[in-house]
């Protein structure tokens, strides 16, 4: 296998979060109480501090899913990619990705978002590899509204690669030790620690500290909000 190119995708290769913009568009048409999108706000202003337990963030938003099939929810979630996401991915993401396809890399998509929702976000960026949280279904096949497995999530995006690597024949060690991964976000340091080759991507003031002192390359996107 080539070397990998692994990407976080929310504030990193997508302007904005999947998961927060998602309840924010079911608020603005008018099918989320205002309730929880006080909480939507206060999630999305956890998460970027640090303070919010992978548990805690991943299930919030699982819920949002619970009661529907895939197939039920596939309309409302494609129209939102098109109508909210695909415009928030730079031409500048499309072409690291690009870049690192050209050079022989094999890029890997990495999100703490449900694979659910990242599906079209991927296929967009041309990610045949993801890496997502995923989303328990009941045997009737409607989501549950809880998180299934391993969350991809903090630590857990550790331990999720290793197992990718693994299941394919290959030793993680040595694996990640030759791996670039792009990241936004301080909820990432585990994997951007793990691997022989991080870069901090448009980070905030406390990552830019972090990849200060630890030496790591930042790179600036150029976004059109």
């Amino acid at each position: 296998m080539s070397r990998l190119a692994l990407f976080d995708l929310d504030n990193t290769l997508l302007t904005g979060d999947s998961e927060v913009l998602w309840l924010d568009d079911l608020r603005d048409r008018g099918l989320l109480d205002a309730a929880l999108s006080a909480r939507n706000a206060e999630m999305d202003r956890r998460y970027r501090a640090g303070e919010v337990t992978a548990e805690t963030f991943c299930g919030f938003y699982a819920a949002t899913f619970a009661g529907r099939t895939p197939a039920q929810w596939q309309p409302q979630r494609d129209d939102f990619f098109d109508r909210v996401l695909a415009p928030r991915i730079p031409a500048a993401a499309q072409a690291l990705v690009q870049q690192h396809r050209e050079a022989g890399d094999l890029p890997v998509l990495t999100t703490a978002s449900s694979r659910f929702l990242t599906e079209p976000s991927a296929r967009a960026l041309g990610f045949a590899h993801v890496i997502a949280t995923e989303l328990e279904q009941l045997p009737d096949g409607r989501f549950s509204g809880a998180p299934l497995g391993t969350l991809n999530m903090r630590e857990g995006k550790v331990v999720r690669l290793r197992s990718w690597i693994a299941e394919r024949g290959l030793d993680p060690e040595a694996e990640m030790a030759r791996a670039v991964f792009y990241s936004d976000s301080r909820n990432d340091l585990p994997l951007l620690r793990a691997v022989g080759f991080p870069c901090v991507v448009d980070p905030d003031p406390f990552l830019l500290a972090e990849a200060g002192r630890a030496g790591w390359p930042v790179l600036r996107i150029h976004r059109i909000s």
